[in-house]
């Protein structure tokens, strides 16, 4: 079976303006600044009880995402990546910005922001872990989504590399491993 190479695009580099960011910064962006920052759309992660406070309340400015998700290590997260994926992708090729958060910003946004990171330029989730955190100090996502995230790195990889995978290289490789199935048998140790 011919190798196949993933190939991903390189991460931006750090603008030279950019401002250094400080923890008083953390509730910044209030209507005016996402104005100034160009933001076109908002991904909102939030659970039931935050509703009241964290809602899209620009629907006439913005283009939202709203997510329900706790801040909970046993929340599934990853069923909510290709949704994200394919929201920001959506933005940024029409031209937009997007911006990604929770309450406090340091759990759940950090959590959607590390696992695009990792899917769309390849990386692994301590480098996009890194990467993010040199642009906002303080995430820390929960346990629980840190494992979802190092486990994330298999499913986006396989993912790619099925579509990348020509018809007839997908026929080989499902006719090799068939060949195995229910053959195998469990063998006991003493």
């Amino acid at each position: 079976m011919e190798d196949l190479k993933l190939e991903f695009p390189s991460l931006p580099q750090c603008k030279e303006d950019a401002e250094e960011w400080t923890y008083p910064m953390r509730r910044e962006m209030q209507l005016p600044i996402l104005q100034k920052h160009g933001i076109t759309h908002i991904i909102c992660i939030r659970q039931n009880i935050e509703a009241n406070f964290i809602k899209p309340n620009f629907q006439q400015l913005f283009r939202y995402l709203v997510l329900d998700i706790a801040d909970n290590p046993v929340e599934n997260i990853i069923r909510f990546f290709p949704m994200t994926k394919e929201f920001i992708d959506g933005s940024l090729q029409a031209g937009g910005k997007v911006l990604v958060h929770g309450n406090a910003g340091i759990s759940r946004s950090a959590a959607f922001v590390i696992a695009y990171i990792m899917e769309t330029f390849g990386m692994k989730y301590r480098d996009a872990f890194a990467y993010v955190q040199e642009r906002r100090f303080c995430i820390n996502p929960n346990a629980g989504f840190v494992h979802q995230l190092q486990e994330y790195e298999a499913i986006y990889l396989a993912k790619l590399t099925i579509q990348m995978m020509s018809p007839l290289q997908m026929e080989r490789s499902l006719s090799v491993h068939s060949g195995t199935t229910g053959s195998l048998k469990r063998t006991r140790r003493r």
